[in-house]
């Protein structure tokens, strides 16, 4: 017998040798050779995770036959690309798209690849009705391949599955998002300091293969929940064409801001005294913030601003305060800005509503149609709040900003969120260190006002019916997994 021990996440005091922990300190299986000898002789304690055997001997009572997740007689093919040096420029036909993003509702690109980048780049692209799963740092996030990630080319940090028969796809994807099948994925990591999966570790995956109605009815709430996010996706493309075409407002990079002395080798430019405002930094004066104001104003009605009464009841900027957690289902769902472009933000954590009940209640919770912003380290994130994250709490780090009324939220999402939007939030970006902004700033951003009132309200409706099929789309995936967790996993 091989008897592996590994150490809970909570720091072990320095005055103490971990050789005097008593054992509930610890956790601990005891585990046989002929396991050790089935894992490759891998003697890595994660290998042999209590939550990975107790999900092992769930599925070894599950009532439907057991197969692999891929290898010769798995339900999937499975591959990821190699490592290869990548050649950057500003940008490009090419753009790509990092791991940590593929759980985003629709990912924007992060960086742009040169033509000249050595490697088969085609074979970087995925392709729709494939799932991709993480293989590097964070293990285990999911995604299915519909129509907005269709073609977009990835990291090579991204293991592809492609499923031998079509409805395994969902079926599938439910199963890897199932306390079960995260257990199992993690069961498999290796590496001292980043975690990594390798595409043969499936193959030791263990799965049930329930009877084909089952599997198609999770696969079809999948898919209707992808052909939701794609519906919701290209109405928020519509209603960003609208307000572009309202405001005459060409892509952002074709606008030429005007520099000083542009013959100096450097980008620099003049501030009249008169508009210093009180800043010295530069860049709260970038001519591009100029430039979009002096378009605005000559198509928008009026220019007002966040703080408005008719734009906003009320902008919140929570203060800090140190969290006390609680176990799963046991306290108020709680996620940060990492997490914001999610349907169901990974890794949530739980809020103990006994010890901040009533900050909770007075500026944590969130309400329908609320648009986030974040405001420290990664600037200017914006998300508008579907139902289904209703009674659930954001932290401090995100800037709250409750519309008037329901008639204006919509628009003001879109706007924030466009790439005009983006810059006239990140101009008040302050900190030697890390970049904050407050909640004057936010009040002081400018919103313009349409002159075609319906084009306004068109571009209003189409945002919060955009929010709403997201909501429809998280209720169809909790669905599936709800289906996976209790008709399959723990069918006895």
């Amino acid at each position: 017998m091989v008897n592996l021990k590994a150490q809970k996440p909570a720091e072990i005091p320095r005055t103490v040798e971990p050789t005097e922990l008593p054992e509930d300190e610890l956790r601990w299986c005891t585990v046989s050779l002929n396991e050790v000898l089935q894992q490759s002789s891998r003697l890595e304690a994660s290998v042999f995770d209590i939550e990975g055997k107790h999900a092992r001997e769930a599925l070894k009572r599950c009532k439907w036959p057991i197969k692999a997740v891929s290898g010769q007689n798995g339900l999937a093919d499975c591959y990821h690309r190699p490592r290869f040096k990548r050649i950057w420029v500003e940008k490009s036909d090419l753009p790509i798209y990092q791991p940590s993003q593929i759980t985003e509702i629709n990912p924007k690109p992060t960086a742009y690849l040169s033509s000249l980048t050595g490697t088969d780049i085609d074979t970087l692209r995925v392709n729709k009705g494939q799932l991709l799963l993480t293989c590097s740092g964070t293990i285990g996030n999911c995604t299915y391949v519909g129509n907005t990630l269709n073609d977009r080319i990835f990291s090579h940090d991204v293991i592809r599955i492609t499923c031998k028969n079509e409805i395994d796809s969902g079926y599938l994807y439910a199963f890897f998002k199932t306390m079960t099948g995260q257990a199992l994925i993690r069961s498999n990591e290796y590496g001292a300091v980043v975690s990594h999966i390798e595409p043969e570790h499936l193959e030791h995956i263990p799965i049930p293969d329930p009877p084909y109605i089952l599997k198609k009815r999770i696969h079809d709430l999948v898919i209707h929940s992808y052909i939701l996010r794609d519906e919701s996706n290209a109405m928020l493309e519509q209603a960003k064409s609208l307000l572009y075409d309202a405001l005459k407002l060409p892509p952002i990079e074709k606008l030429r801001p005007h520099y000083f002395a542009p013959n100096v080798g450097l980008r620099n430019y003049a501030v009249r005294l008169s508009r210093i405002d009180g800043r010295l930094d530069a860049s709260y004066h970038v001519p591009i913030v100029d430039a979009i104001l002096s378009r605005l104003e000559k198509e928008a009605a009026k220019i007002t601003t966040i703080g408005d009464p008719r734009i906003c009841k009320r902008i919140i900027l929570p203060g800090r305060f140190a969290r006390v957690y609680m176990q799963e289902g046991q306290g108020t769902v709680f996620f940060g800005g990492k997490q914001l472009y999610e349907l169901d933000p990974a890794n949530k954590k739980y809020l103990s509503f006994t010890k901040h009940g009533d900050r909770i209640k007075r500026e944590l919770l969130l309400k329908e149609n609320t648009i986030l912003i974040t405001r420290s380290g990664t600037i200017g994130k914006v998300a508008l709040v579907p139902a289904h994250w209703e009674k659930w709490v954001v932290n401090e780090h995100i800037i709250r900003v409750e519309p008037a009324s329901p008639d204006i939220a919509g628009y003001l999402f879109v706007f924030l969120s466009s790439e005009y939007g983006h810059q006239l939030i990140k101009r008040y970006t302050y900190g030697a260190v890390v970049d904050e902004i407050d909640d004057r700033h936010v009040s002081q951003v400018a919103i313009p006002l349409l002159k075609d009132l319906k084009i306004q309200t068109e571009i209003n409706r189409l945002a919060l019916k955009a929010n709403t099929k997201r909501t429809e789309a998280y209720n169809a995936e909790q669905e599936a997994i709800l289906i996976t967790n209790e008709n399959v996993i723990h069918a006895t």
